[in-house]
């Protein structure tokens, strides 16, 4: 079955962590042998398990911010926004280069994405091009909100405006806050471009006021149901109506900390202290489809290696291979073929084809 994936940090794992996403998995892995720290010789994510388990189309994030957490060792956060966009510039030149290099494919507009729905068919081959919609994961590498046609020129169809923290535009996961100077400009520019918004993120009280102020298309990239694990990561039944009700989708992540109501909120978390199997992103999805009374609007968002490595994935996800299974889970909780398909892959094309340009 076909895969789309809504959130993957591929870049990021190349830049910052040093991984050959050429290379497969295993390859990584035994190049971090022996390293300290979390996710080290743990990834689950490269091009040819992409490849092998069919996720022949994702959202890969150009993710760097602007913040003093690069005081306490952070190597995704810059002091000032130049160092930010110049960060962020090198994202996507090696998303760039591995499209030069036969090994990715952007997808830009609906013919694009047309014609790599018709190469694609039914399972990929060990050479066939990764294709992906470039998104911006909080918004701080756009020194100015004028800035955005830059990046949308460079092919960014989909833009958050914050990650953890305070961001520049707004306020993100673990802080209290609205939306910050600049935002309304950015979102109109946005909303002039036909910019897919992601809310994944977003404070509680920037999410209100973005939803309540913008008439674009939105999602949420990859996200859990707070319904079923507290915490403001998570998001509560009125946001989840709230994109359902725009015809938006929502991709749920992987990540055991948003999928577990016991799983201890630390980053440095080496081993599971909780088991957490593919049944929790069922319950989650579930939940979604419950709310939205069909299976329209819930998708996959992995989140695979967006920090954290198979320590945190659930059971039988080694590495993004595995992500197959989860139509497996799908169905023995009695969803039909139909709508596990939507789940699996039909709702973020049938997004797509709506926000992308001609």
């Amino acid at each position: 079955m076909r895969i789309v994936d809504g959130q993957l940090d591929l870049a990021m794992n190349a830049l910052m962590w040093n991984r050959d996403l050429a290379a497969t998995v295993d390859e990584i892995r035994k190049t971090e042998s022996g390293m300290q720290g979390k996710a080290r010789a743990r990834a689950t994510v490269a091009l040819p398990q992409m490849r092998q388990g069919n996720v022949g189309l994702c959202f890969a994030a150009i993710l760097y911010r602007t913040s003093d957490a690069w005081r306490h060792g952070s190597d995704m956060d810059a002091s000032v926004q130049s160092i930010t966009y110049a960060q962020a510039r090198g994202q996507l030149a090696y998303y760039e280069l591995m499209e030069y290099l036969g090994e990715m494919r952007k997808i830009c507009t609906k013919q694009d994405l047309v014609n790599h729905l018709e190469d694609w068919g039914d399972q990929m081959s060990a050479s066939d091009p990764v294709a992906y919609v470039l998104r911006m994961e909080g918004a701080d590498p756009i020194v100015h909100p004028n800035m955005l046609n830059e990046w949308w020129d460079r092919g960014v169809r989909s833009l958050s405006l914050a990650h953890f923290g305070v961001a520049t535009y707004a306020h993100g996961t673990g802080s209290k806050g609205g939306l910050r100077e600049g935002a309304s400009q950015l979102l109109d520019l946005c909303q002039d471009k036909g910019m897919l918004l992601d809310l994944t993120h977003l404070s509680d009280e920037s999410f209100w006021q973005v939803i309540n102020r913008y008439d674009g298309h939105v999602c949420a990239s990859h996200q859990t149901c707070r319904a079923l694990v507290p915490g403001d990561r998570q998001m509560d039944d009125a946001q989840l109506s709230a994109i359902i009700k725009t015809d938006g989708v929502i991709g749920t992540a992987f990540k055991g900390r948003s999928l577990h109501p016991d799983w201890p909120d630390s980053l440095n978390a080496l081993e599971p202290p909780v088991q957490v199997n593919l049944d929790r992103v069922v319950d989650h999805i579930d939940h979604v489809c419950s709310m939205a009374g069909d299976t329209l609007h819930a998708a996959v968002g992995s989140d695979l290696d967006g920090g954290y490595g198979n320590e945190e994935s659930p059971d039988g996800i080694d590495t993004i291979a595995d992500t197959a299974k989860l139509a497996d889970a799908l169905s023995a909780r009695g969803f039909s073929d139909p709508d596990v398909e939507n789940i699996m892959w039909k709702n973020w094309i049938t997004l797509l084809r709506r926000v992308l340009p001609d």
